[in-house]
């Protein structure tokens, strides 16, 4: 039976690592994976979902205008395909997590995505909020603060080191960038 999964967590708790290990498991059993990433991280390349434990591979890119129901089914007509793997979920916009699930209920296809559920001012991104409410399944992949509990947030160092309070929701950076964070953590950070 399909399903819509939403996997997510903070920054570096190893999301595109289980996205990468789940398509090899459905490769090494004789079935086709579809891999998508958003277009506006670039960080490893245009089209790649990478980890940072070093392995990687080639996607097809989103953008906010994709229309995903469409691109699945034609995918779906030129190739059989058993699952759809979708990294850095958040950007998905609200109308493309209805197209995922749609592709879900019409298509029969299981859609995995994975993302971040909060931005670095505890919020939720649009793509997680709808993911939130619509998928059948969800899970938190968990990683940790300094302090040895689990990190729910994060906050976005500015260039002298400390943490920002405002700016844009969406600023593509990695371990230079974001730090993972309990709640605890993160309030003293931001000074809640």
């Amino acid at each position: 039976m399909a399903k819509l999964y939403f996997q997510y967590s903070t920054m570096n708790a190893g999301k595109s690592t289980v996205l990468l290990q789940a398509a090899h498991n459905y490769r090494e059993r004789g079935m086709v994976p579809f891999l998508l990433t958003a277009q506006l991280d670039n960080r490893a390349g245009s089209g790649k979902i990478a980890s940072r434990i070093g392995i990687s591979e080639n996607a097809q890119t989103f953008s906010p205008e994709t229309d995903l129901f469409s691109l699945l089914e034609k995918q779906f007509s030129q190739e059989k395909t058993a699952c759809v793997f979708i990294d850095e979920a958040q950007f998905l916009t609200k109308d493309q997590v209805w197209q995922l699930a749609r592709a879900v209920d019409d298509l029969h296809v299981p859609v995995m995505c994975y993302g971040l559920r909060v931005d670095f001012r505890g919020e939720l991104f649009p793509g997680s909020a709808a993911l939130l409410a619509l998928a059948d399944e969800m899970r938190e992949v968990r990683t940790i603060c300094h302090c040895g509990k689990k990190a729910s947030m994060v906050v976005r160092r500015g260039a002298d080191g400390k943490a920002l309070q405002d700016g844009a929701q969406v600023q593509i950076g990695g371990n230079e960038t974001y730090v993972s964070l309990c709640r605890r953590h993160w309030r003293e950070e931001m000074d809640q």
